[in-house]
């Protein structure tokens, strides 16, 4: 692709030698080239860079940030968390967002949602509700409250709710899990009765 559009940049420098217009110099190049000749005004944009007295035939120089990203630098931050965001990254190798949205994309990493699983029932866990049970029947025998209830549920409310995250895997990797929270210090219990 560069060679060729230095190829047609030649070709019109020898034509504003020669005293012909944009105009002219794009006709002479689509009687040869045809669909794959310059546009007429890319030819009015070189021809007016001869005019002033820029005869450089090659682009210049483009400012902004360079878009090459080293590929092992992406692949250690995410090795060393895999939680890390796109802006995280993006601030620890200074490069655009989406330059690292397409390496990420390239190198076939996607974001998954990690999966809750629940605790396992403990022994003491067991042996507490059981012995509860036991209590809330014996006091049954004295003050039959059991008749009275038509429904209830319970719920921990817990105060440290951690809130699970997405890391970054594999497509073919499945998603990490997370072991529910265990019991806290800091949670309450709510009771909903129906009488």
């Amino acid at each position: 692709m560069e060679e060729r559009d230095a190829h047609f940049r030649h070709i019109l420098l020898y034509h504003f030698r020669k005293g012909k217009n944009a105009s002219q110099a794009h006709e002479k190049l689509c009687a040869v080239y045809e669909n794959e000749a310059l546009k007429e005004r890319q030819c009015q944009n070189w021809f007016a860079k001869f005019r002033s007295g820029d005869f450089l035939l090659k682009n210049a120089q483009r400012t902004g940030r360079p878009v090459e990203v080293d590929e092992t630098h992406i692949k250690a931050i995410i090795d060393s968390d895999r939680r890390s965001t796109t802006r995280e990254i993006v601030e620890k190798l200074n490069v655009s967002h989406t330059c690292i949205e397409k390496k990420l994309k390239q190198l076939g990493y996607v974001k998954k949602l990690g999966l809750w699983v629940p605790h396992q029932l403990k022994e003491i866990h067991s042996t507490q509700r059981i012995s509860i049970c036991d209590s809330l029947l014996k006091r049954n025998e004295i003050d039959p409250f059991l008749k009275r209830l038509i429904a209830g549920d319970q719920k921990w409310i817990v105060y440290n709710n951690v809130n699970g995250k997405r890391s970054w895997l594999m497509q073919d990797e499945p998603a990490q899990t997370t072991p529910k929270a265990e019991i806290h210090q800091k949670k309450i219990m709510r009771s909903v009765v129906g009488l």
